[in-house]
C-alpha cells in the first residue's frame, strides 16, 4: 500500500479541501501517513493570499522537493491557491514537482498521484470569474485532519465581492453555495462519527444560499443543524458586516446549540479606508451594527480582523481605528499588516505606507486590544463556564486545556485547566464544567467542578 502524505497550509477552507483529496486518496487503497519522510507520495496544498502565506507555501514546496531528491518521495502534486496564481512560474521554476492542479481540480487527485501518469503537462483550468464549478458534496469521502470532536464543513465556495486587497475571486472564483441538503447530510455523518462541534465556513458565509434564491438561508441551515443529534455547537466563521440579518441573529440568540460567537472581518474603520478597499461603511455605522449584534444576542463575543498600512492610510486614519477598537471593545481582535498583492486593485494605488510603518501601527493596535482582553478575562474569574475538553495543553503536558463557545479553534485563546476532581479524567470531545480562577491576556484559567 503507497504511502501518501499532505502538508496543508492557509486557511480551514484550504484544510478541507485537503481532507476531501485524502479520502479520495484513501479511498483508492493509499495509506495516508502523517510523517513526510514516510510519504512516496507528496501533496502540498497552498496557500496564496498574502505574502507571508506565499513564502511559507513556496518553502513547503522545496523542502517537499528535497524528500524526492533525497528521501522515499517518489511523486510530488501541488495543488491550491498558489498554483491559481503563480501557474507558470512554479512549473519553470521548481522541476520536480510532477503536477499541479487548481482549486476546481481536486477530483483529478486521484489521477495525478498515480505514477503512471504523466501529469507535468496536465492544464490548470483557468478560472476566470464565472467558470469555476467545483463544489464538494456529502458523497464525497474525508479524512478528518481536525481532532475528531470538530469539524470544519464548507458550506460554499468563491466570492464576488469587490474588496481592492483581496486575491481570492481569481483563485477561488464565483461565489456559490453548496445544496441545504447536502451540507445537512454531510453534518449527520460528522456527528455519527464522534463530532461534537461544527463550524461552517465559506469565503463569504453570510451569503449563503443568495446564488440559489433563497433568503435567510444561513439562518434556516444553523437551525437544522442545531436539531441533529449529536452536534453539541454550530459555529459560523467568516461573516460579511453588510450581510448580518436578524433572523441570523435570532438563531444565535435563541438556539442553545448555536455558540454566541459572531467573527466578522471589518479590515478598518475609517470611511477613507474603507473607501479605498471597496467595502464601504463608516466607523458610525459599524458602531451601530455592532451595538445592534449585541443588543439582539445578549452575551456575544464578536470577532474581527483589521488591516494597517493599507495604501492612502494616513495616520489620523489610524487614530480613528484605534479609538473604534478602544470603543467597541471586541472580544477576538486579528490585525495583519497590508500585503501589496500583484493583481488586485490596491495594488495601483498611490501613497503607499512604510511596512515599518504598518507594523508599528499593527503593534499598537494589539496592544490595546490586549488590554481590552485582559480586562474582559478578569471580569470573567469566579464564574463557572462550560468547556469543550480538547486534552492536553499545546504548551505544557502539566495542564489541560478546552474552549469555550467564545473561543474558536486555532485563532482564539482557550482554557487551561490546572486541577480536576480526583479520578475525573475526562476524553477529548466531553464537555466540562470549569471554575474560572485566573486570566491572562487571552487565554482564561480555571478547574474542572
Amino acid at each position: 500500500m503507497k504511502k501518501v502524505g499532505f502538508i496543508s497550509l492557509g486557511c480551514p477552507k484550504n484544510l478541507v479541501d485537503s481532507e476531501v483529496m485524502m479520502g479520495q486518496l484513501q479511498q483508492k487503497g493509499y495509506e495516508i501517513t502523517g510523517d513526510a519522510a514516510e510519504a512516496e507520495t507528496l501533496v502540498v496544498n497552498t496557500c496564496g493570499f498574502i505574502d507571508a502565506a506565499k513564502k511559507e507555501s513556496i518553502e513547503a514546496i522545496l523542502e517537499a522537493a528535497r524528500l524526492k531528491t533525497e528521501g522515499k518521495c517518489k511523486r510530488l502534486v501541488v495543488a491550491g491557491c498558489l498554483v491559481e496564481r503563480y501557474r507558470e512560474e512554479l512549473r519553470a521554476e521548481i522541476p520536480e514537482v510532477d503536477a499541479f492542479i487548481g482549486t476546481s481540480q481536486i477530483n483529478d487527485i486521484t489521477t495525478v498521484a498515480d505514477e503512471r501518469v504523466n501529469t507535468r503537462q496536465l492544464p490548470v483550468l483557468p478560472l476566470g470569474n464565472q467558470t469555476a464549478t467545483y463544489l464538494y458534496d456529502e458523497r464525497v469521502p474525508r479524512v478528518l485532519a481536525t481532532p475528531g470532536h470538530y469539524a470544519f464543513v464548507k458550506i460554499a465556495e468563491g466570492c464576488d465581492r469587490p474588496c481592492a486587497f483581496c486575491f481570492i475571486p481569481q483563485m477561488r472564483g464565483h461565489f456559490r453555495s453548496r445544496r441545504f441538503g447536502s451540507v445537512v447530510a454531510e453534518a449527520k455523518q460528522l456527528a455519527a462519527k464522534g463530532v461534537k462541534e461544527i463550524i461552517l465556513v465559506a469565503q463569504d458565509s453570510s451569503r449563503y444560499g443568495e446564488d440559489l434564491g433563497e433568503r435567510d438561508a444561513l439562518a434556516a441551515l444553523m437551525r437544522e443543524l442545531c436539531r441533529l443529534e449529536g452536534v453539541e455547537w454550530v459555529r459560523v466563521m467568516y461573516t460579511y458586516p453588510t450581510h448580518i440579518s436578524d433572523a441570523f441573529l435570532d438563531v444565535l440568540a435563541e438556539e442553545p446549540k448555536a455558540v454566541k460567537y459572531l467573527d466578522m472581518p471589518l479590515q478598518h474603520a475609517s470611511q477613507n479606508v474603507l473607501r479605498l478597499m471597496k467595502r464601504g461603511g463608516s466607523r458610525a455605522s459599524l458602531e451601530r451594527l455592532i451595538g445592534r449584534v449585541r443588543e439582539r444576542v445578549p452575551g456575544l463575543a464578536v470577532r474581527t480582523t483589521f488591516i494597517t498600512g493599507f495604501p492612502g492610510e494616513t495616520e489620523e486614519d489610524f487614530e480613528e481605528l484605534r479609538a473604534f477598537v478602544r470603543g467597541v471593545e471586541f472580544d477576538r481582535v486579528g490585525v495583519f499588516t497590508y500585503s501589496d498583492e500583484e493583481g488586485t486593485p490596491a495594488f495601483e494605488l498611490p501613497d503607499k505606507v512604510d511596512p515599518k510603518v504598518a507594523s508599528r501601527r499593527r503593534a499598537r493596535l494589539m496592544k490595546e486590544q490586549s488590554r481590552i482582553s485582559l480586562r474582559k478575562n478578569r471580569a470573567r474569574v469566579g464564574e463557572t463556564v462550560r468547556v469543550l475538553f480538547e486534552g492536553a495543553s499545546d504548551e505544557t503536558d502539566l495542564l489541560w486545556q478546552g474552549r469555550t463557545g467564545a473561543q474558536a479553534p486555532d485563532i482564539d485563546g482557550c482554557v487551561l485547566i490546572n486541577d480536576a476532581p480526583e479520578g475525573r479524567n475526562p476524553e477529548p470531545g466531553d464537555f466540562v464544567n470549569v471554575r474560572i480562577t485566573e486570566a491572562q491576556e487571552y487565554d482564561l484559567v480555571g478547574r474542572i467542578v
